[in-house]
């Protein structure tokens, strides 16, 4: 007989029953989602060190090369929101399964494409089974491990994985392409998804029966995901097409029109797909405008630092994969650390102080010279920035989920992971109008190449840096969880 997960919470976590995470089958199933997180976040940076050659191989241009990271993150956030409602509505097992399917064949598409328009949309394709898969991952782990300990320990364990994720995903990239070539970058993923789905039936209790979509809210699941995809392209194509571009100025009001439709429509329909009162959750609003800000700042710091690597420093792609090994290290250790600060301090510090502390890394990463060494120049700053960012991860992941109703787990860990896509959309944007300008502003007084770039780069990596320092002033309206339970406001 199949039976939820939110069903058999309450027996699970009983007096005499043990922690469900150091029984054997816990730590299993905690390995398993962590392996989903890692699967997403991997695909959002796999692939950029595999540019170069992606775009000999399939003859792109310079235009339609940069779809190739842009049409995932477009979809991945755009669809994020749906995603996380289905799963809530219609079964998180089943809309995992479904979204595992999706990237695995999306992504062997697209490892045998022979054109740009076939790798492009394999690559659309594939942020749909991410926006999928992570919330509704998110969501099981959130009502499967009990709140309190238990759950900081397991969140802390799945935000060290998503922050280990974007690093040693640019390390795989490279030395895939080096290895076996650019397309290995995706066979790896249908070779990680037919290992996931067997786990996932085992592990994972099958789904109640739900309702369907006899109460779905269509009008709002077209309009939430119409603006959200809006606003994303908005935001990835408005470096190119000019921030005072009529077109961008019409996608930007055109995303505003149809997220205001999509509120008021919430407000009046009997089954919302955004129910409002998950906001009366005590801080749970200031936890995802942190996790907007912080990853803003954050992400476009591999962006900026693999361009410096290979394009001044003349770094291989798999010497800029390895120049990230150590902090993968350092994210995994403060990962660690801050898990078990939550039960002593709150989330509210773990978040603010990551958020300095990621800051100050960022700030001096921004004074990298063009003749810049590793281990002077680079590994400082990234080592200061993984420890902070290990503990942005596991705060606002905490913050985010903690104090949840069951049946709106999938729905906040749907805006936790929304907020976090927006803000990389919204800081590569930023960040990389005010590097092109500093580097054009150069190069048209005719300094060379190579300092007219890193320029660029302090300026953007600088930008990041003030970014963390917002983020961590929001932070400070972020709810103190310990593993209380949910406070409204």
């Amino acid at each position: 007989m199949d039976i939820s997960i939110t069903g058999i919470s309450g027996s699970r976590h009983g007096a005499s029953a043990p922690p469900f995470l150091s029984t054997t089958r816990g730590r299993l199933t905690l390995t398993l989602l962590c392996a989903v997180a890692f699967l997403d976040f991997v695909d959002a940076s796999i692939v950029n060190i595999a540019l170069p050659d992606i775009r000999a191989g399939l003859d792109f241009s310079v235009q339609q090369l940069q779809w190739v990271p842009s049409a995932y993150l477009l979809t991945y956030g755009g669809v994020m929101l749906l995603g996380g409602r289905l799963a809530d509505l219609l079964g998180r097992r089943r809309v995992l399964v479904t979204g595992t399917v999706v990237i695995g064949l999306s992504s062997l598409i697209g490892g045998f494409a022979g054109n740009a328009e076939v790798l492009i949309g394999a690559r659309l394709a594939q942020g749909v089974g991410a926006a999928l898969m992570l919330p509704a991952a998110l969501s099981i782990l959130t009502t499967t491990f009990e709140e309190g300990p238990e759950r900081h320990t397991a969140l802390g364990v799945w935000a060290g994985v998503g922050g280990l994720a974007s690093a040693v995903g640019v390390f795989l990239g490279g030395l895939l392409t080096e290895g076996p070539g650019w397309r290995w970058v995706l066979f790896v993923n249908p070779l990680a998804c037919v290992l996931v789905l067997p786990a996932v039936y085992a592990l994972i209790p099958g789904d109640r029966r739900r309702a369907g979509f006899a109460n779905f809210d269509v009008v709002g699941g077209v309009l939430g995901t119409a603006g959200m995809l809006l606003l994303v392209h908005a935001l990835v194509e408005a470096p190119d097409q000019g921030w005072g571009a009529a077109r961008t100025i019409g996608e930007f009001a055109g995303a505003f029109l149809l997220i205001a439709a999509f509120l008021v429509n919430e407000q009046r329909s009997a089954h919302p797909l955004l129910p409002l009162s998950i906001f009366r959750i005590k801080g749970l609003a200031a936890a995802n405008v942190t996790g907007l800000i912080s990853f803003a700042g954050l992400l476009a710091m591999f962006f900026f630092l693999t361009l410096y690597m290979q394009n001044v420093l003349g770094y291989s792609p798999m010497q800029t994969g390895a120049a990230y090994l150590p902090l993968c290290l350092g994210v995994a250790v403060a990962a660690g650390i801050s898990s078990q600060l939550l039960t002593r301090t709150g989330t509210r510090p773990v978040i603010v102080v990551g958020a300095l502390v990621a800051s100050a890394g960022l700030c001096l990463l921004s004074r990298i010279p063009v003749d810049g060494s590793y281990l002077t120049d680079l590994l400082p700053g990234l080592m200061i920035v993984s420890f902070g960012l290990g503990a942005v991860f596991v705060g606002v992941t905490t913050a985010a989920n903690a104090g949840v109703p069951a049946e709106e787990a999938g729905l906040a860990a749907a805006l936790l992971n929304a907020s976090q896509q927006v803000g990389s959309a919204l800081g590569l944007a930023i960040f990389a109008a005010i590097a092109t300008s500093q580097s054009r502003h150069l190069m048209a007084t005719n300094s060379p190449v190579p300092e007219a770039l890193t320029s660029g780069f302090e300026r953007a990596l600088l930008a990041g840096s003030i970014f963390l320092v917002a983020a961590a002033l929001i932070a400070l309206r972020t709810g103190n969880t310990r593993g209380e339970g949910a406070r409204a406001e």
